[in-house]
Formats: C-alpha cells, structure tokens, sequence
C-alpha cells in the first residue's frame, strides 16, 4: 500500500459517502510530479541551470537555425508572464547564454538568440536530460508507457484547450 492509499482508506471511512477515488489519481499524479521534477532539477543543476533557464534555451534550441524568437513568441512557447520572461532574458543573457540580435523581419524589434556557449550547453544539458527522463521511465515497458501517455493526453485534452501548431 502506498501513501496515497493509506489516505484513501482514512477519508472512506471518514466520509464513506465521498468517491474518493479520483483523489487517489491526481494525489499519486502530484506525488509522481515532485519525484519527476527532483530528479530533472538535479541533471540541470549539473549544468548550472534551473528548470526555468533550460526551458528558454531549450525552446531557442528546438526552433532550429537561426536559434532565435522574438521575445513575445518565446513567451507563449514557455507559457510565462512577460515579467518573468524580462527577468529570465536578463539572468541568461548576463551569462553569456543568449544575445539579443536585430530582428531581420522588423528593424525596429529584436530577437533572443543562443550564443555560441549557450548552444553548447543547452546540447550537452538536453543529452543529460533525455537520459535523465529514460531512466526515468524505465520502470514501464514501451506498450504501458504508451498507454499512459495516450491516457494522460487525453486527461490533458479535456483540461487544455486545443494546441494549433
């Protein structure tokens, strides 16, 4: 028996009237994000980077040449505030990991780009980071870990509005 059962069990028979059980799936569900998040934060940790700067610089890296978005586009791909963006900008382009070039398309704007120790880094931190998420689903085989994210997109699907990409 798990944590999480061991507080179902409590609450049926606190409160027998209550299904508790989708209690038990989201509980285990935010258990296994914790656990999940820990271990990623160490692998980026041994890059110097947070969950934070690995999520700009792995955005700028999958765009593919020239590695660069405007601030407004890196924005909606990583889901944050234009506040919190303006303050990962400054904290990585104070490390030397991404520079702020002329917008070829707009002369007056200007675009986030992975500098050259920015490219190397975020290379070497998403090859650590795959071996990172490997491992961490090894416990499953390749059919279970199919069916639980085919499972979890549609969960997904139902909370999210739709994606147009």
């Amino acid at each position: 028996m798990d944590h999480i059962a061991s507080i179902l069990t409590q609450w049926r028979r606190e409160r027998p009237e209550l299904d508790v059980a989708p209690m038990g799936t989201l509980g285990r569900l935010k258990r296994l994000d914790h656990a999940l998040m820990r271990t990623m934060e160490k692998t980026w940790a041994r890059f110097g980077l947070s969950e934070s700067s690995f999520d700009v610089l792995a955005t700028l890296r999958r765009e593919g040449p020239p590695f660069a978005l405007s601030p407004s586009a890196l924005m909606a791909s990583t889901l944050v505030t234009s506040g919190t963006m303006t303050h990962r900008i400054q904290q990585l382009e104070k490390a030397g990991l991404i520079e702020r070039v002329k917008n070829p398309a707009d002369g007056r704007g200007f675009l986030i780009s992975l500098s050259e120790k920015g490219f190397a880094l975020i290379d070497e931190a998403v090859t650590a980071h795959v071996e990172t998420q490997h491992a961490l689903v090894s416990g499953l085989s390749d059919a279970e870990r199919s069916e639980l994210d085919a499972l979890l997109t549609r969960m997904l699907a139902s909370l999210e509005p739709p994606t147009h990409e």
